[in-house]
């Protein structure tokens, strides 16, 4: 087996033909007897010690200072709320007060037709509370919606 390793045939080859792969191959090894130069920052860097650094191993004479700085974050306020109001009047049917008490409050019929009963009563009833921009879009929508229908129903906000 050697002899064909020396000559440049892999094991189980046909003699006389030649691999190659293994051409110019040589069976041995030989180690340089030199050693090596190793760069000056690889070498600092085997000189750290195997034991990792805490801050309390600082040596540089000012222990007494340990206190903790915290930041103060400012605590957000809940914005004002405003209620937004129905107002009775004579000409608005009941039916129509019901539809928008439904479309623009998202309250069930049974809801929309108590809280239309309190503004026919006592002539006016609160029909939410929200914050400023919604509350001012809401009572957009109900006096938009209630003049395109040709209805004097009167809907205002105010601070809670």
């Amino acid at each position: 087996m050697a002899p064909a390793l020396s000559r440049g045939l892999a094991p189980g080859s046909i003699p006389g033909q030649t691999n190659p792969f293994l051409a110019g191959h040589r069976p041995y090894i030989v180690a340089s007897t030199r050693t090596p130069r190793i760069p000056a920052p690889v070498m600092e860097f085997f000189d750290l010690p195997l034991h990792p650094l805490h801050m309390s191993d600082r040596k540089d004479g000012n222990d007494q200072d340990a206190s903790v700085i915290t930041k103060t974050r400012a605590k957000t306020q809940r914005p004002p709320l405003y209620k937004v109001l129905l107002l009775n009047d004579d000409y608005t049917p009941m039916e129509f007060v019901v539809h928008i008490l439904e479309r623009f409050f998202g309250m069930t019929h049974a809801q929309a037709f108590e809280i239309m009963l309190t503004v026919h009563k006592k002539g006016v009833a609160v029909v939410g509370v929200f914050s400023f921009e919604v509350a001012e879009t809401k009572v957009a929508q109900v006096m938009d919606f209630a003049r395109r229908h040709q209805h004097p129903l009167q809907c205002t906000m105010e601070k809670e």
